[in-house]
């Protein structure tokens, strides 16, 4: 590779470096101070933030000067780095609500047994056990019906007969044995 082919890429590579250098350095002046205006969870991403541009710019130096930086400690830093990314972005966004549901023939199996000694209540709790019962196979059946699958495609014969294709027809048979 030619070195005139090179030299603008270090060039542009030179001026993106000091303009980093440049945008950085307020921020990296007093990080502390920055940081206790902030609340929690954006103090967390200021400084893993401000970690992984550090980590980021040490591995791009290692590879810059040919060493095989994913072999470094370095390499690790920025794996460990990224994942307290995942953490705060699991922080941010949180998790969907559960649907808590109560299931009603337990807690009337529950009563029902409880209070064995009451007839008047058992037999009421009886029937409140069949009704949720029936309920709850009504709805199993009704998800069952919209979960089934539509019809297969008809068979090649059927198929070529909608076309209008129609095959021969064999001959029907009576049903009596002819012996020869």
């Amino acid at each position: 590779m030619d070195v005139s082919d090179v030299t603008p890429q270090l060039e542009k590579l030179d001026v993106d470096l000091n303009t980093l250098q440049e945008v950085l350095q307020p921020l990296l002046g007093d990080v502390g101070d920055v940081s206790s205006k902030m609340p929690l969870l954006d103090k967390a991403k200021l400084y893993v933030l401000v970690c992984y541009a550090i980590e980021s710019l040490i591995f791009s130096s290692l590879r810059l000067n040919g060493v095989d930086a994913k072999q470094h400690p370095v390499f690790t830093e920025l794996t460990r780095v990224k994942q307290y990314f995942e953490k705060i972005q699991k922080l941010e966004t949180p998790p969907a609500e559960r649907e808590n549901t109560v299931n009603t023939e337990a807690v009337a199996r529950f009563v029902r047994n409880d209070l064995a000694d009451n007839k008047d209540i058992k037999n009421k709790l009886t029937e409140l056990i069949a009704r949720e019962k029936a309920k709850a196979e009504a709805k199993a059946a009704a998800a069952a019906v919209e979960k089934k699958r539509p019809a297969e495609d008809p068979t090649p014969e059927a198929r070529s007969e909608e076309a209008g294709d129609k095959l021969p027809k064999r001959p029907k048979r009576d049903g009596s044995k002819k012996k020869k």
